[in-house]
C-alpha cells in the first residue's frame, strides 16, 4: 500500500501569485480547466497501490473541504484528508509532525509533492526506479538551462548509478543542471531519518543561542517554534545525498514551476497541449456553426461563446463566461462570470472573475519565452513585459487598451494603460 502527501502551504504564502490568490488559494486556481492541485491528484490516482492522499497546510479546514468532497466522488477508490499545521513548520516540518497519521496502515512508499508545480508527472516510472534502487528516497529532477540553474535546488547525479551525490539549494555558483522538481518518494523509514535531522537542527540552534548569548544578542522571541521547523532541502535532502541514501529520477516530460500569477498561462498551455495529444474529450472542437477553434481550447459547458469568435491556441474559458461576436482570444485564461463584449481581444492574459471587457477593448500581454520571464514583475522599478493580468471585478471600458499590466481587483479602467501595476 502506498500513500501521498501534497504540501499546500497557507494564506501567507503565494504572494507572487497575487492578485489571483486574493480570491482563492493558489492550489485551487484553475489551469488546463482544473485546479492546479487536481492534476497532481489525477496523476497520483493512477499510481499502483495508492490508497490515500493527504493535504498538509495551514489554511483553515473549510478551504479545501468542497474540493476534497468532489475528489472523493471523482476518485472513490482513494481516501482524502486535510491536516492543518498549527504554525509554519517548514517544508518538511508538517510532514514530520503528522507522521503517525501518514504511517497509519503501514504504507510501503510515501510520495511527497509541492503544489506549485505543473508536470507530466511520470509517477509510476518514478516509483519503479525507487523500488529498484532501494534507497531511502528518490527525487524527481529535470534538466534546466545552465544560466537559470541557480534558481533551483540542484542535484549532482551519478550518470550510471542515478545516485544523488550532492544537493545544494539555490547555489550561488554553478553546481549542476539537474534541478529538483518538488516531487519525491520515500520509504517509511524516512521519519527515522527526519527525527535525526531534527536532533541535529536542535543542536545547531542551541549552539547558535550560546554564541549569541555570549555577545549579549540573544532574544528568545527570535526563534519561537524554531526547534519544530524542519527544512526538507537544507536539513533532509542534503544529508540524504551526503549519506548516499537518495537516488534521482530524470523527468523526460514537461515540468515548470507555478510561482507567479503570470506562470499560470504557460502551465495552462502545457496541460491543454497534453490533453490534445491524448485526445482529451473535454476540449472544444470545430463543429458546425460555432466558434473557430485553433489548437487546444477548453470551454466550460455553462459558458456562452458567439459563433463568430476565434479561440486558441491554449485558451481556457470558465463557468458562465460570455464571449461576444468577433472576439479573439489566444494563450489566455478567462475565469468565471467574465463578459467579453463584441470585437474585443484577449491575448497572453488572465481575466479575473466577474470582470468586463468593453467593445473593441484589448487586453494583451507578452508571450512567455522561458521560465525566467515570469518570475519578476518589475525590473529597476519598471514593470517588465509579461502576461497581462486583471484581478477580480475589473471593468475595462469600450475601446480601452490594457497592455503588459497587472490590475488589482475592483478597478474601472477608462483610459489606456501600458506596463503599469494598477493598485
Amino acid at each position: 500500500m502506498n500513500k501521498a502527501v501534497i504540501l499546500v502551504g497557507g494564506p501567507s504564502r503565494a504572494t507572487r501569485f497575487r492578485p489571483l490568490s486574493m480570491h482563492l488559494p493558489q492550489p485551487l486556481f484553475p489551469v488546463g480547466g482544473k485546479p492546479i492541485i487536481w492534476h497532481q491528484i489525477k496523476a497520483l490516482s493512477e499510481v499502483r497501490g495508492l490508497k490515500e492522499i493527504i493535504l498538509i497546510g495551514f489554511f483553515e479546514d473549510f478551504v479545501f473541504r468542497p474540493f476534497l468532497d468532489k475528489c472523493q466522488e471523482d476518485f472513490p477508490e482513494i481516501s482524502f484528508k486535510y491536516l492543518r499545521e498549527y504554525s509554519q513548520l517548514g517544508t518538511a516540518g508538517g510532514f514530520f509532525h503528522f507522521r503517525d497519521q501518514i504511517l497509519r496502515g503501514s504504507p510501503k512508499n510515501i510520495f511527497m509533492l509541492y503544489t506549485d508545480i505543473c508536470s507530466s508527472f511520470p509517477l509510476n516510472e518514478l516509483l519503479a526506479q525507487h523500488e529498484r534502487h532501494g534507497r531511502l528516497g528518490t527525487i524527481m529532477v529535470t534538466r534546466v538551462a545552465r544560466s537559470s540553474a541557480h534558481l533551483y535546488g540542484c542535484v549532482v547525479v551519478d550518470a550510471e548509478t542515478r545516485l544523488a551525490e550532492h544537493y545544494v539549494e539555490k547555489p550561488e555558483t554553478y553546481v549542476s543542471d539537474m534541478a529538483s522538481t518538488g516531487v519525491f518518494v520515500f520509504d517509511q523509514d524516512i521519519f527515522r531519518f527526519m527525527a535525526r535531522a531534527m536532533d541535529n537542527r536542535a543542536d545547531q540552534l542551541e549552539a547558535e543561542r550560546a554564541k549569541e548569548s555570549a555577545y549579549g544578542r540573544y532574544d528568545e522571541g527570535d526563534d519561537t517554534n524554531a526547534a519544530n521547523r524542519l527544512r526538507l532541502e537544507q536539513d533532509v535532502l542534503r544529508a540524504m545525498a551526503s549519506e548516499k541514501k537518495l537516488s534521482a529520477f530524470l523527468c523526460k516530460g514537461f515540468w515548470r514551476q507555478i510561482k507567479s500569477a503570470a506562470s499560470a498561462v504557460p502551465a495552462n498551455a502545457l496541460y491543454l497541449q497534453q490533453a490534445l495529444e491524448e485526445s482529451g474529450s473535454f476540449l472544444a472542437k470545430n463543429t458546425g456553426p460555432g466558434p473557430e477553434i485553433t489548437g487546444a481550447v477548453f470551454i466550460h459547458p455553462s459558458a456562452q461563446v458567439h459563433p463568430t469568435a476565434r479561440l486558441g491556441p491554449n485558451v481556457s474559458i470558465h463557468a458562465r463566461a460570455v464571449v461576444g461576436a468577433g472576439v479573439r482570444i489566444s494563450d489566455s485564461i478567462v475565469l468565471d462570470n467574465v463578459h467579453i463584449k463584441d470585437n474585443a481581444a484577449v491575448l497572453h492574459a488572465i481575466v479575473g472573475w466577474d470582470s468586463r471587457i468593453g467593445k473593441w477593448g484589448r487586453v494583451e500581454g507578452s508571450a512567455v519565452a522561458s521560465a525566467d520571464d515570469i518570475d519578476d514583475v518589475t525590473q529597476s522599478g519598471v514593470k517588465v513585459n509579461s502576461i497581462c493580468i486583471l484581478g477580480e471585478d475589473v471593468q475595462v471600458k469600450d475601446e480601452v487598451f490594457i497592455r503588459n499590466s497587472i490590475v488589482l481587483p475592483h478597478k474601472d479602467l477608462a483610459a489606456n494603460k501600458h506596463n503599469e501595476i494598477i493598485m
